[in-house]
């Protein structure tokens, strides 16, 4: 089902597509190319709105697809082949956060195709938006499978040299619980990236072991206590990525453990974020009021900063080649 969901300011409608299929529901949204709801067995496990207006006035990207380049890329600057570019800042006004502040998830995306379990989305990127050279043409499809799973795939290609890593950026709440604190997350990484104070990786990889961001074997995301407080906003960095194919990257349960989500995906890494900013004075799904911590983020991508670090993952998409990523989110 396709109804409109608003008008932005300049008047472009914003459609939403209603999907079922077994066990679980969505509703996505043109803008952004977002998940608005997600709900597993009637019960909704995502942060969201029930009006466009509230995205538009509060939305820390609930549920929104970040690009060009999702996450951070320090002082808003790279160099491609010998040429220096400017990019939109949109932190601070000094580093680019999640594609700048006109970036995919500000968009309206096309509807290309659509059934009752599956959609479709397509975004051109024009060459020079947020300053990033190259025109950029984007494919979202999320697909909901028999077997309790959100299947995101994104595909990209590009008239020139360009970064692209593209995430889903959803804030799940398991239990509709005050906040996630009593979730449990695992997560098969190895190693993260340190960050400076205004969360930009320092390009030091270092290993997990001994530290709070070792989640290999499942723990409470609460502190003990006693222990010092952390606050996660960092890529952890997975054991034996790249890969291929989709592998297990993360697993987060519910206080009770009785909903439990997998993360699986090509990605070679994921961003840990506790949602410690999150303050929302207007309602959200079911009138529920969001707060510090209500959901976390598991965001797959490619790691951030990367075209500003050649020991990191490499992010740069030339125009012979097609960009893919392939995340799902597996209920039970």
């Amino acid at each position: 089902m396709i109804r409109d969901f608003g008008n932005l300011p300049d008047g472009t409608t914003v459609q939403e597509i209603s999907l079922k299929k077994g066990s679980l529901e969505a509703k996505v949204l043109t803008y952004g190319a977002l998940i608005r709801d997600l709900r597993f067995n009637g019960k909704s496990v995502v942060l969201g709105f029930d009006d466009l207006q509230s995205y538009l006035d509060h939305s820390p990207y609930f549920g929104a697809v970040p690009g060009r380049c999702a996450n951070r890329i320090g002082n808003a600057k790279m160099t491609i082949d010998g040429a220096v570019y400017q990019l939109g800042a949109n932190q601070d006004g000094k580093h680019q956060l999640h594609g700048g502040a006109t970036g995919f998830a500000n968009r309206v995306w096309s509807l290309e195709q659509h059934d009752k379990s599956s959609v479709l989305l397509k975004y051109i990127s024009e060459d020079g938006e947020e300053g990033y050279p190259g025109q950029v043409e984007v494919l979202c499809r999320y697909t909901l499978t028999g077997t309790g799973a959100v299947r995101v795939k994104f595909t990209a290609t590009t008239t020139k040299a360009t970064p692209v890593n593209l995430t889903q950026h959803s804030y799940f709440n398991l239990d509709g619980s005050e906040t996630i604190l009593n979730h449990t997350l695992e997560v098969a990484a190895d190693a993260y990236l340190p960050v400076d104070e205004d969360a930009i990786p320092t390009g030091e990889i270092r290993k997990v072991e001994w530290t709070p961001y070792d989640f290999r074997d499942g723990r409470k995301l609460r502190r003990k206590p006693g222990e010092e407080k952390v606050i996660y906003d960092h890529n952890l960095c997975l054991a034996d990525a790249p890969y291929d194919e989709i592998a297990f990257m993360a697993a987060l349960e519910d206080g009770e453990g009785e909903t439990r989500m997998e993360v699986w995906s090509t990605e070679p890494g994921v961003q840990l974020y506790d949602g410690y900013m999150i303050e929302v004075p207007v309602p959200g799904l079911d009138g529920k009021v969001y707060g510090a911590n209500a959901g976390i983020c598991l965001e797959p991508q490619r790691w951030p900063d990367s075209i500003n670090h050649d020991n990191f993952t490499s992010v740069l998409l030339q125009p012979d080649e097609t960009y893919t990523h392939v995340t799902e989110f597996r209920f039970s």
